[in-house]
């Protein structure tokens, strides 16, 4: 019995809660409907939301728990010579050797990575992946994953038993509780404004967990890397060496090249989405028939939805192979993976964004602004400039500045078209990388989070938080102190 099915069958208890309490609501009052205080929904509601919500919670808190609590079952039913054998084959011998005089203690002996390694290989064998488990450790590790697949079994029809008679006896209860002076209409307002309150708290909390993760491995990283080397060096160079004599050992983790490539490409992409996507904003709201506008809005609505990564297809194959061929027949030398060419296609993927942010914010401006214009007998072009704009001017400020925020956040596209090699130049025509780019890039693999490479991305993402946050609360406020007033 899977936890799906539970919840699916958990699911159908609520609906069938639904249609019992709506039936139970006219049949009390006797098929007069203004005899209840609430309409029949309500009633129906009622008894869904309590048949669903206790044992979802169930559910959920056991998804949460059923892992760890299995994994310390079977690792402390297992002996020391299940163990011993176990280790034999998969550890190196000089972790055999620290690990077998404590061996006697149980899996409390073994590192936090071999009981994971131990537990993957118990995990495949249980549920019929032998193939990818050492064959010296099956027979080792057999007894374990015949406990952990009969824990399991049991658990999930637990669980299944548990939830449906929670599920049904909630159902009972509420059943009987609906009558005609029952306030079924503000109990569910109730229950509703509370999911709403708790959705709103977990989306807060996952903000302020995100910031915390952020700042205290960052805070492990500058332990490790002084902030004044990571925020004013000029090489970046995070890889380390395996032995200490090795030249670079330390790594060279200087961030200002990475730092001036992301603002060379995002100025790029801003030079190619601000004008293109102002200047269509403006024709769409001002100058394009109704016919025209209902044709191009929603074209430009689908390149925004546009992947990313056919942006980097775009950019690799089109884009950065034409400035290379250009480049070559006016002598210039032009790498075949340049910050031009990631920005325009960056700036090709923004303008949706700019152009549909700019476009509300134009039609937002009262007609009575451009009928009093035109009474004054300035022409439509004239009223664009000196009315329309100038009243729109915080909001289209506004849309740059989010849009600026979606250039320095983007990472494919800078992977396929600009390169990986940190370079501290200002030129368009070379490799640049960017911080995405860099993050992306060491997190790939398996990696030990201890190390200063790896610690590094957090830093990285820290100082892009607070740009990104930066931008967006400048953007806010200007849009709010020159918003203009229209009553």
């Amino acid at each position: 019995m899977s936890v799906t099915l539970t919840v699916a069958v958990l699911l159908f208890l609520s609906l069938a809660g639904f249609w019992l309490g709506r039936n139970r609501a006219v049949a009390v009052a006797g098929g007069r409907i203004a005899n209840l205080h609430s309409v029949p929904n309500y009633y129906g509601s009622y008894m869904a939301l309590w048949a669903g919500l206790p044992a979802l919670v169930l559910i959920l808190v056991w998804v949460a728990l059923r892992g760890a609590v299995m994994d310390w079952m079977v690792l402390s039913a297992m002996s020391p010579e299940q163990l011993e054998a176990w280790a034999r084959v998969m550890l190196a011998p000089a972790e055999l050797e620290t690990l077998l005089p404590s061996i006697a203690d149980g899996a409390s002996a073994l590192s936090q990575t071999h009981r994971q390694l131990l537990l993957i290989n118990i995990s495949n064998l249980a549920i019929g992946q032998a193939q990818y488990v050492n064959p010296g450790v099956i027979d080792s590790i057999t007894p374990a994953a015949g406990h952990l697949a009969q824990l399991r079994g049991l658990a999930d029809w637990t669980l299944f038993g548990v939830v449906v008679a929670l599920a049904g006896g909630v159902l009972a209860f509420t059943w009987s509780k609906i009558g005609p002076e029952f306030r079924a209409r503000n109990n569910v307002e109730r229950i509703i404004t509370a999911l709403l309150v708790l959705c709103s708290t977990i989306a807060v909390l996952t903000t302020v967990g995100i910031v915390l993760s952020l700042l205290f491995e960052s805070i492990r990283f500058f332990t490790k890397v002084p902030i004044t080397e990571f925020l004013f060096g000029l090489q970046w160079s995070p890889q380390t060496a395996i032995r200490a004599d090795q030249v670079g050992s330390s790594g060279a983790f200087g961030a200002v090249p990475l730092f001036t490539g992301t603002l060379l490409i995002a100025t790029i992409a801003m030079f190619v989405a601000a004008p293109v996507g102002l200047m269509s904003a403006i024709y769409l709201s001002e100058y394009a028939p109704k016919r025209v506008r209902g044709l191009v809005k929603p074209v430009l609505e689908i390149l925004a939805g546009v992947p990313t990564v056919v942006f980097g297809f775009f950019a690799i194959l089109t884009v950065a192979p034409f400035i290379r061929d250009v480049g070559a027949s006016m002598g210039i030398p032009i790498s075949s993976q340049s910050a031009l060419a990631a920005g325009v296609v960056m700036g090709i993927m923004i303008v949706p964004f700019v152009s549909s942010l700019a476009d509300d914010v134009i039609n937002a401006v009262p007609q009575s602004l451009r009928d009093g214009s035109y009474g004054l007998g300035a022409t439509k072009s004239e009223t664009i400039k000196q009315v329309l704009l100038p009243a729109a001017l915080p909001g289209i400020v506004g849309a740059m500045l989010l849009a600026v925020s979606r250039a320095i956040g983007e990472t494919m596209i800078v992977v396929m078209a600009a390169g990986l090699q940190a370079s501290l130049t200002l030129n368009p025509l070379e490799s640049v990388t960017t911080v995405t780019v860099q993050i992306k890039s060491i997190l790939v693999g398996d990696q030990e989070f201890d190390s200063a490479k790896t610690l590094s991305v957090f830093a990285l993402g820290l100082v892009l938080f607070l740009v990104t946050l930066a931008l967006n609360v400048v953007a806010l406020r200007i849009v709010q102190k020159y918003r203009e007033k229209y009553d």
